[in-house]
C-alpha cells in the first residue's frame, strides 16, 4: 500500500483522505482476520494480508481496484448485497454462502461466512462497505465428502453381490456431482488380464466400455487402466463426455482420475475407480484424499461381500453336517440367547417344529421354561466363560399340546469368535427319560439311593457318562460302516478325509468330556488331604517323573529354595500344580537353545511364592489371561488339551491363592504361584 502510486489514483494522495477511511484502513491492516473496505462511489478496494488467499491471482492488481471490476464474475450476486447497504439499508450477514469466483484461472466453487456493514465518512454518511470474512470452502467440501462416504457405508449394510455393491456406490457418488461428475468401478479378473465394469453413474450408458482387455486398452474410448496396474498410482487423464481421448485438445478441459483399489491390507489390486474431476475445483490434497477414501471404502465393501459369500458357503456345509449330528445340538447368540441353529435332534427333544424356534430368543421359543432357570444357566456360561454340564435336569416342556417332564443330560459350552470373545452358547443334549424312569423305579424301592444322587458335584461325572454312550455308539457304527465299504471306496481321498475328520471329532469329544470330569473332580476333592508340605520336596519328586525327558533334551533344572518354604495344602493338588508348570516349561522349549528351568521360592508376610521360570517360546503379553481359559492353547505343535493351566488356576484359587504370569515371545515365561501361609 505504501508503494502504490496513489497520486495517479482517483482517491489521490492518502494525506488528503478522510480520517474515517484512514481509520478503517488502519483497523484492517492491524488485524489478522481477513478484512477489506470498499470506499467511494466506485467502491475502491483496500484489504489486509489475511485476505490475500481469497484474492488468488487477483493480487496485487486488486489493491485500489473498483469492486465491480475486481469481482466482475460475481458482481451480479455481490452487488445485490452491497448496493442496499450503500443506500442506508441494514447490514448483511451470511454463513457458508456459495459464491463462484475466478481467482485461479478458472471459475471456482467457493463458500464464505462474512458480514457487509456500512463504512461512514467524517460527516457520518455511508461512503463504503466494511467486510470481515472467512472462507468456508474446505469445511463445506469436507462435510459433503464426509456425507457421501457415510452414505456409502450405510448403503452397504444390505448388499449381497459385487454388482450391487459397485452400482450402489456409484449411485451414491452421483448424489455429489460437485465432487464426482461421473464415476465407474472396474474390477480385475483373476489373472488381471481384463477389467470388468460393475458400476457406473453420471454418464450415458452407451459411453461405458463393459470390458477392457488391458493389453488392448489404447483402443478409442478405453481407459488406460493398465498403466495404473503397473504403477499402482492414481493418474489424471483427459476425457470428452466420459470417453478417454489421446489428444488433450479434444478433452476441452475435462479431466478424470483413475484410482487403484487395493485389497484390504495387501499390495495387489482389486480394480479401479474412474471418477470425473470437477472443473470448478482445484485437485488439491483433500480432493485426492477423498478419492483415496472412496477407493478404500470400495475395497472394504468388496471384501465384505466376498467374505459374506464365503461364509454362506461354509455355513451351508457346516449346516449340513450339523443337521446330521446324532445328538441334539443348538447354537444360541446374544444376551437373549436367540436360537441361530437347531438340528432335528433338539427340535424333537423340545417337541417343536424347526421353523417355530429359529431366530427367536429361547424364552420366546420355549416360554414354558421361563421360570425353570434355563436362561440363568445360559447367562452364567456367557458371563464366566465356564462350560456348564448337567447330567439329569428335569425340564417341563410343552410337547404334543401338554406339559411333559423331560430329563436331559447336556453341556452348555461358550461359543467364541475369532478374537476369543464370547458370542453365544453351544448346547449339546441327550434325552434320558428312559434311564431316569428306570432309576426312579429303583429309587422307589430304596430311598437311600436318592441321597447319593442328590449331590450336585456328581452332575459332571454322570453327564460325561451319558455323553460317552452315544459317542461310543457312533464310533462303533463308523467302524462297522468302514468294514462294509468296498476297499476302492475307502481309498478315495474324499472318503479317507471324512473318516479322519470323524475320528478326530470323536476323539476330541471324548477328551473334552474327560477333561471336564477332571475339572469337576478337582473342585469336589479340594482340601481333602491338606497337610504341611515342603515345596522343595514336592519339586524334587516331580522332577523325577521328567528324568528321562530332561536327560534326552539336555534340560537344566536350577533351584533356589528358602528353608521355611512350607505351606498347608492338599498334597495331591500341590503335585498337580508343580507337575503342570514344569511340564509346560519343558514342552514349550525353544528349538534353538538348551532349555533352562529355574525353580525358586520366596517367603512373604502373607504368602509363600513358588516361581517357575523358563527360556522357552514365550507368549504375547496380551494372551496372559487367555492361557488360563479352558481348552486354550497358545502353541499347537505339541500334544495337549489346553486344560492344564485352567486346572492349576482353579486349584490355587480354590485354596485362597493366586497365580500370575509374565512372558515375552522368544524370551520365555515366568509363572508365580502365591500360596497363603
Amino acid at each position: 500500500m505504501r508503494a502504490y502510486d496513489w497520486g495517479s489514483h482517483p482517491l489521490g494522495n492518502p494525506a488528503a483522505w478522510p480520517e474515517s477511511l484512514k481509520s478503517n484502513i488502519r483497523l484492517i491492516l492491524h488485524s489478522r482476520f481477513p478484512m477489506f473496505v470498499w470506499w467511494g462511489k466506485d467502491l475502491y478496494a483496500f484489504h489486509n494480508d489475511a485476505y490475500l488467499p481469497a484474492l488468488g491471482e487477483k493480487h496485487p492488481a486488486a489493491l485500489g481496484a473498483p469492486a465491480k471490476v475486481l469481482w466482475a464474475e460475481a458482481w451480479e450476486q455481490l452487488g445485490q448485497i452491497a448496493e442496499p447497504i450503500l443506500s442506508g439499508g441494514a447490514p448483511f450477514y451470511a454463513e457458508g454462502l456459495y459464491i463462484p469466483l475466478k481467482r485461479k484461472g478458472f471459475m471456482e466453487d467457493t463458500y464464505w461466512t462474512f458480514s457487509y456493514s456500512p463504512a461512514f465518512d467524517d460527516a457520518g454518511h455511508v461512503s463504503g462497505i466494511f467486510c470481515a470474512c472467512f472462507e468456508e470452502t474446505m469445511t463445506v467440501l469436507g462435510q459433503r465428502r464426509l456425507k457421501s462416504l457415510k452414505d456409502i457405508s450405510e448403503a452397504m449394510a444390505q448388499i449381497q453381490t459385487l454388482e450391487d455393491a459397485c452400482q450402489t456406490i456409484c449411485e451414491v457418488l452421483d448424489q455429489n456431482p460437485g465432487d464426482v461428475p461421473f464415476s465407474q468401478i472396474y474390477l480385475l479378473s483373476e489373472g488381471a488380464e481384463e477389467a470388468r465394469l460393475l458400476g457406473q453413474a453420471g454418464m450415458p450408458a452407451d459411453k461405458a466400455v463393459p470390458y477392457i482387455f488391458l493389453a488392448e486398452e489404447r483402443l478409442s474410448g478405453h481407459w488406460p487402466l493398465g498403466r495404473v496396474l503397473l504403477s499402482k498410482q492414481k493418474e489424471i487423464i483427459p476425457h470428452a463426455n466420459g470417453t478417454f481421448v489421446l489428444d488433450r485438445q479434444e478433452a476441452d478441459g475435462s479431466w478424470a482420475v483413475m484410482v487403484p483399489i487395493y485389497r484390504p491390507g495387501q499390495e495387489d489390486l482389486l480394480g479401479f475407480l474412474v471418477a470425473g474431476l470437477s472443473s470448478k475445483l482445484e485437485y488439491d490434497l483433500p480432493y485426492q484424499d477423498y478419492h483415496g477414501l472412496i477407493a478404500g471404502q470400495i475395497a472394504t465393501s468388496i471384501a465384505s461381500v466376498q467374505a459374506q459369500a464365503e461364509t454362506a458357503r461354509r455355513q451351508a456345509y457346516l449346516t449340513e453336517l450339523f443337521q446330521q449330528a446324532p445328538v441334539a445340538i443348538c447354537i444360541m447368540s446374544g444376551p437373549e440367547h436367540v436360537i441361530d441353529m437347531a438340528n432335528p435332534g433338539i427340535c424333537e427333544l423340545w417337541g417343536k417344529n424347526h421353523d417355530d424356534v429359529i431366530g427367536r430368543p429361547i424364552l420366546d421359543a420355549l416360554p414354558e421354561v421361563r421360570n425353570q432357570g434355563i436362561k440363568e444357566l445360559l447367562d452364567g456360561v456367557v458371563q464366566t466363560g465356564i462350560p456348564y454340564v448337567n447330567n439329569e435336569l428335569a425340564v417341563e416342556l410343552l410337547r404334543n399340546g401338554a406339559l411333559e417332564t423331560v430329563y436331559v443330560s447336556f453341556v452348555y459350552h461358550p461359543l467364541r469368535d475369532a478374537q476369543h470373545n464370547i458370542m453365544g452358547v453351544i448346547a449339546i443334549a441327550v434325552g434320558i427319560n428312559e434311564q431316569v424312569e428306570a432309576r426312579h423305579q429303583i429309587e422307589a424301592k430304596n430311598r437311600e439311593l436318592l441321597a447319593i444322587n442328590a449331590d450336585l458335584d456328581n452332575f459332571v461325572y454322570s453327564a460325561s457318562h451319558d455323553l460317552r454312550a452315544p459317542i461310543s455308539n457312533i464310533e462303533g457304527l463308523i467302524e462297522a460302516l468302514l468294514q462294509d465299504l468296498p476297499p476302492e471306496t475307502l481309498q478315495r481321498e474324499v472318503v479317507s478325509q471324512v473318516v479322519r475328520l470323524i475320528h478326530g471329532s470323536i476323539d476330541r469329544f471324548k477328551r473334552t468330556v474327560s477333561d471336564l470330569t477332571e475339572v469337576a473332580k478337582i473342585q469336589r476333592e479340594a482340601g481333602e488331604d491338606v497337610a504341611a508340605l515342603n515345596l522343595a520336596e514336592v519339586v524334587s519328586e516331580v522332577c523325577l517323573d521328567f528324568k528321562a525327558f530332561i536327560e534326552k533334551s539336555g534340560a537344566q533344572i536350577e533351584t533356589d529354595f528358602r528353608s521355611n518354604a512350607t505351606v498347608q495344602f492338599s498334597a495331591k493338588n500341590m503335585r498337580s500344580v508343580v507337575y503342570n508348570l514344569i511340564s509346560n516349561s519343558l514342552k514349550y522349549r525353544a528349538p534353538d537353545r538348551v532349555p533352562v528351568v529355574r525353580i525358586s521360592t520366596e517367603v512373604m508376610p502373607h504368602h509363600v511364592v513358588l516361581s517357575v521360570q523358563d527360556n522357552g517360546l514365550g507368549i504375547n503379553p496380551g494372551d496372559r489371561t487367555k492361557i488360563f481359559s479352558m481348552f486354550k492353547r497358545m502353541h499347537d505343535h505339541v500334544e495337549g488339551t489346553g486344560i492344564g493351566l485352567y486346572i492349576v488356576k482353579r486349584i490355587v484359587e480354590n485354596a485362597g491363592g493366586e497365580i500370575a504370569v509374565k512372558s515375552q515371545p522368544g524370551e520365555g515365561t515366568t509363572f508365580k504361584v502365591y500360596f497363603r501361609r
